[in-house]
């Protein structure tokens, strides 16, 4: 069984690819290695015993993207290529539209075109924006997206719901999931944004490394217990455990499935970094800033349908996420 995994030298893309390997699978790499490194080939090899077949090839060139259709035969796809910051995307929305969108669109031509009926799609706890109350449930439907981002992945389900519906043989899964963080545990692949980091954990690791004096802590005025923003963190290797179990479940049945992945708990920004001061037996220095331009207070999901559907159920707590996210940065820093 073939799996075509487009971003798969990313962050969670990587984790993916080792447990499909680990889980009997063949996997094909898709990545223009804009946010990734060719040496995660390697890593994933070292892990697994097993190197995936990579291409680098970026999905906004359909070319490209054909000869890998072409010179496999492919069963199903995860689709993770795209640009991913809330912050940046307000900033450079067409940059997002285009790539994210156009992009995407191409990958599901090809698809199309080549018969292949099976994708997981990479979505995101953005799109439920801030017209719910949490925990978010899959049956709200789509909301009012904050950011282009969030709109970025809005579309792409929508899209890709309306593809079903003309195509009976189609088989898409819609993860719409939350905060990844930690790493693997051997310590060899892990989150290294370009740049200063737009998320929270990768910034702590940066402060831990000495690569940056202090966190910013994005407003501290929220109604949350300690007024710093609540998500529900997850670690990235259960979340990759849950993308193999959604290509067992789109290989076995057709039609649309949106399915929320996360621990279904919401930790705020001061408890994670207290946890990872716990992790690196050390205090994290940072300051207070203003809310940043498109984040909500509170996320966290409701987790009933990935248990009943999939049979998956996240395992590490937010201890265990900073200490393998830990781990890695001491590797990073050998």
């Amino acid at each position: 069984m073939k799996i075509l995994v487009t971003g798969g030298t990313g962050y969670i893309g990587s984790h993916t690819c080792v447990e499909l390997i680990n889980n009997g699978y063949e996997v094909v790499i898709v990545d223009n290695l804009n946010n990734s490194s060719i040496d995660v080939i390697d890593k994933i090899q070292q892990i697994t015993g097993i190197k995936p077949v990579f291409y680098q090839v970026d999905i906004l060139e359909k070319d490209g993207l054909e000869k890998v259709f072409e010179e496999n035969q492919l069963n199903a796809v995860i689709h993770f290529a795209g640009y991913k910051a809330v912050g940046e995307s307000v900033a450079i929305p067409l940059t997002y539209y285009e790539n994210n969108i156009s992009g995407s669109i191409n990958l599901y031509q090809l698809m199309k075109k080549h018969h292949v009926n099976n994708l997981v799609f990479s979505s995101s706890a953005t799109v439920y924006g801030d017209d719910f109350d949490v925990p978010f449930k899959e049956e709200y439907g789509l909301g009012t997206t904050t950011n282009p981002y969030g709109t970025t992945k809005k579309m792409n389900e929508m899209i890709i719901t309306d593809m079903c519906k003309a195509d009976s043989d189609l088989s898409c899964v819609l993860l719409r999931y939350f905060n990844p963080i930690g790493a693997h545990e051997s310590g060899l692949i892990g989150e290294i944004p370009n740049g200063i980091p737009n998320n929270l954990v990768p910034y702590i690791a940066q402060v831990v490394s000495g690569q940056r004096e202090y966190l910013n802590v994005w407003g501290n005025d929220y109604n949350t217990p300690d007024g710093t923003g609540v998500r529900d963190y997850i670690h990235v290797v259960d979340l990759a455990r849950a993308h193999v179990k959604a290509i067992e479940y789109a290989l076995n049945h057709k039609g649309t499935e949106v399915i929320n992945i996360g621990t279904g708990k919401g930790y705020s920004v001061m408890e994670v970094l207290k946890a990872y001061e716990k992790a690196c037996g050390k205090e994290i220095p940072y300051r207070i800033m203003n809310r940043r331009p498109g984040d909500i207070a509170v996320c966290y999901a409701d987790t009933e349908k990935a248990e009943r559907l999939l049979g998956f159920k996240a395992e590490y707590d937010i201890d265990r996420m900073c200490e393998d996210s830990y781990r890695f940065t001491r590797m990073l820093d050998k």
